[in-house]
């Protein structure tokens, strides 16, 4: 399984931006996706996830009520919906597949290439 990451950029605070993560083949419907960010010097870190059967969804305190994890089960895509964006919200985003309801990023076995994000004013 290959996942492709799409949607970064530069947006200014309080934009607005969608990622996507597109599976190169179907997903099943016990996997997890999930969504984790890194900023330059910091460790990568949990940002939402969702169970790919059902709309589950998890997320991490610094984005809840901003951004918006969704899947599309037919198109095989996740998506992260993010609303008023901030500085620190700049990062590369990294979608991830895995099949524990876990934030650990240490049990996600798929990853994505990653994609640029900067909230600059």
């Amino acid at each position: 399984v290959q996942l492709q990451a799409s949607g970064g950029g530069l947006v200014q605070i309080g934009g607005s931006l969608r990622l996507s993560c597109a599976a190169s083949s179907r997903i099943y419907s016990s996997a997890v996706m999930a969504w984790f960010r890194q900023a330059p010097g910091r460790e990568r870190e949990f940002v939402a996830l969702t169970r790919w059967s059902r709309a589950s969804t998890d997320y991490a305190d610094s984005v809840k009520g901003r951004f918006t994890i969704s899947r599309d089960t037919a198109e095989n895509t996740v998506y992260l919906q993010m609303n008023s964006l901030k500085p620190e919200d700049t990062a590369v985003y990294y979608c991830a597949r895995g099949i524990q309801w876990t934030r650990q990023s240490a049990e996600y076995n798929y990853w994505g290439q990653g994609t640029q994000v900067t909230v600059s004013s």
